[in-house]
């Protein structure tokens, strides 16, 4: 029988290690894509045998028609987690073209050419692509570019749902809030309270972990999720449901 296949990019990262492990769980293998190969072996070496390291450039559409080659060789993709992704400029007034053409390329147009080379192959037998984008692609939270095209993102994934319904393809997204990463490093180095700063402003009083945005996407991926395609879930501790200390102050209610 042919092998299921998961592939996650950006899969040496905290969330993309965090989601590879618990896709484990529900296909036969899982191919940890990453631009830092090294690191993506140090991955799959910890997760089993049952992961294969391939180095991936996801911003390069050659590179990812070679990821697609190694795929077909391995078996057939029936899960797809767009979750390379990073953000360089902080505000739109510090922001310079060369910024937002990086944002948009990582956050954006990756997810749209590791899909495109891979889409026919899921063709074959239906599958399914969920997106990892973010709160910023929902609301204004600060780092613009990045935000723009994690917007995009939930926008094309709604467009893989409606055009590739009809060959049993679902494509959803999860926009996660803030998860305490190694990205989140410098700040946390210049700001030691970010963390607990950042928990104030959710309903659960706490910020999101890497095993929550993976279970999100275990669920999505999964055959209980048969007949959700083109939404986005927020992953992101209540935040986008509404902050507390706004709703004391606008109501003077101490119940918030």
């Amino acid at each position: 029988m042919t092998k299921r296949l998961a592939i996650v990019t950006g899969a040496a990262g905290d969330i993309g290690g965090a989601i590879a492990q618990r896709l484990q769980a529900d296909h036969d293998a899982v191919v940890i894509a990453d631009l830092d190969l090294a690191a993506a072996e140090a991955v799959a070496r910890d997760l089993g045998t049952d992961c294969i390291a391939v180095e991936l450039d996801v911003t390069d559409p050659e590179s990812c028609a070679r990821l697609a080659r190694v795929v077909h060789a391995l078996g057939r993709p029936v899960t797809l987690v767009n979750n390379a992704g990073a953000a360089v400029a902080p505000s739109l007034q510090s922001t310079r073209i060369e910024a937002w053409q990086a944002d948009r390329a990582l956050n954006l147009d990756a997810a749209y050419y590791v899909f495109a080379a891979l889409v026919d192959q899921m063709k074959e037998g239906g599958g399914s692509v969920v997106n990892v984008a973010s709160v910023n692609g929902m609301a204004v939270y600060g780092h613009p570019a990045y935000s723009a095209a994690k917007a995009g993102m939930i926008h094309l994934t709604r467009l893989i749902a409606v055009e590739y319904g009809a060959f049993g393809i679902r494509a959803n997204t999860v926009a996660p809030g803030t998860v305490r990463t190694r990205a989140w490093e410098k700040r946390a180095a210049d700001n030691p309270k970010v963390f607990d700063e950042a928990a104030a402003h959710y309903p659960l009083g706490r910020i999101v972990r890497p095993e929550d945005v993976a279970e999100a996407v275990g669920f999505l991926a999964s055959p209980m999720a048969g007949a959700i395609t083109g939404v986005t879930l927020p992953v992101d501790c209540g935040l986008t449901a509404g902050t507390p200390a706004l709703a004391r102050t606008f109501s003077q209610s101490q119940d918030y």
